[in-house]
């Protein structure tokens, strides 16, 4: 998958290890939504991904993920 582009929004999909259900995704949510550029953030525990809307930067996300707790496992 990786980087989907359009006119106006950039879609990033990046698999993160560690997260088991509904407070993981909400504590990688919060992280990833504070950065700058993200505009929107999916969590998905079960497929171990994380979806982010916006202009992130790979190395700032990476940081937000082990922040959180969680490891950051690189762009799908």
């Amino acid at each position: 998958m990786g980087a989907r582009m359009s006119s106006t929004t950039v879609t990033t999909v990046f698999a993160v290890e560690g997260m088991s259900c509904g407070h993981c995704e909400r504590t990688v949510s919060a992280g990833l939504a504070a950065l700058p550029g993200v505009t929107d953030v999916l969590a998905d525990a079960r497929a171990g991904r994380v979806t982010i809307t916006g202009a992130a930067d790979e190395s700032e996300v990476r940081a937000a993920v082990d922040r959180a707790g969680f490891t950051f496992a690189g762009r799908i």
